[in-house]
């Protein structure tokens, strides 16, 4: 009997786990073209910072405050046009100081998680209008939309963290490293 109940007890907890970490993602939310690669994202972020899509992004792009919140390597290597380094690790909040709290901005990794984790801080610190880049820079890329180099020059290469988690870019689309 004991057994019984401490199955149940199992089963119920199971359950409402399950329910609790698929309540919270929104129907509206912006998704990726890749099936496997949006049940990845997902089933990582919290959706506690608004996303925004690619395509959204690419036809706003100079309308809006864009950050990277990759390491700085990542960011050396390729970035979106425009976006400035916010960092994750290193993160400071001084970097946002020319930035108004209720201006447009958007904050992009590699596939979201880091860029919801500083949108967090950021929404704590007072601004306003954050969102996340749903699928951030793996599916700018995936959609072919430049990306450039330090220099700010066009470049096919692409830090993509790891080679696990290199599997979500189209390897036609760039050339990846980590």
């Amino acid at each position: 009997m004991k057994y019984f109940i401490s199955t149940i007890n199992l089963f119920i907890f199971l359950l409402l786990s399950t329910q609790a970490c698929t309540q919270n993602i929104p129907d509206n939310r912006a998704k990726v073209q890749d099936e496997d690669f949006d049940e990845k994202i997902s089933g990582l972020i919290n959706f506690t910072v608004p996303t925004i899509g690619v395509t959204e992004l690419h036809n706003i792009q100079n309308e809006v405050f864009i950050f990277d919140t990759r390491k700085w390597e990542e960011y050396e290597v390729s970035h979106i046009p425009g976006a400035k380094y916010l960092g994750y690790g290193d993160f400071e909040a001084s970097r946002m100081d020319d930035v108004p709290k209720d201006a447009p901005i958007v904050l992009y990794c590699s596939i979201g998680y880091r860029s919801e984790k500083i949108g967090e801080k950021l929404q704590a610190l007072g601004f306003t209008n954050v969102s996340n880049l749903y699928g951030s820079i793996f599916e700018w890329v995936n959609h072919d939309y430049k990306i450039v180099d330090k220099y700010e020059k066009p470049t096919r290469k692409l830090h993509t963290y790891n080679r696990n988690w290199s599997k979500w870019v189209d390897e036609k689309k760039a050339e990846k490293t980590w």
